[in-house]
């Protein structure tokens, strides 16, 4: 989607700019999302649209360098030992996920995966409130 499209799509599902009607989830992949993210974020703050955004380190990243505040993060997750989602401490590599693959739809991560991707999260969000000295709540 280009950013003028997402603007005109906002403004038409929230004509009254609304706080926490729209939110905008992002599936582009890490190496488009660096890139493509940050025009569309930059078009819709341009305007003062109110939308939450979710998705992850990239995501994060461009929210930052943009002076954005994403919303929340969603994921599919389970406790099944699924290889669904490359990565985690046991690696899930590209030619693990055939092995216990069974989603129909979006693809979720297992237990451990998700464990650590809620710490590493967290841990992020932590640093940035030390750097920018907030207060812990």
């Amino acid at each position: 989607m280009n950013p003028k499209e997402l603007v005109k799509i906002c403004e038409i599902l929230n004509p009254h700019n609304k706080a926490g009607r729209l939110t905008i989830i992002t599936r582009m992949g890490a190496e488009h999302m660096r890139v493509k993210l940050r025009h569309l974020i930059r078009a819709v703050c341009q305007v003062g649209l109110l939308v939450t955004w979710a998705e992850l380190r990239a995501f994060f990243n461009v929210h930052e360098q943009e002076g954005s505040h994403p919303g929340g993060v969603h994921l599919e997750m389970t406790v099944q030992n699924v290889t669904e989602c490359i990565g985690g401490s046991r690696v899930v590599t590209y030619d693990d996920l055939s092995s216990s693959y069974h989603t129909h739809c979006d693809p979720r991560l297992n237990a451990s995966q998700s464990l650590e991707l809620a710490f590493a999260i967290s841990e992020r969000l932590r640093k940035k409130r030390i750097r920018s000295g907030q207060a812990f709540v």
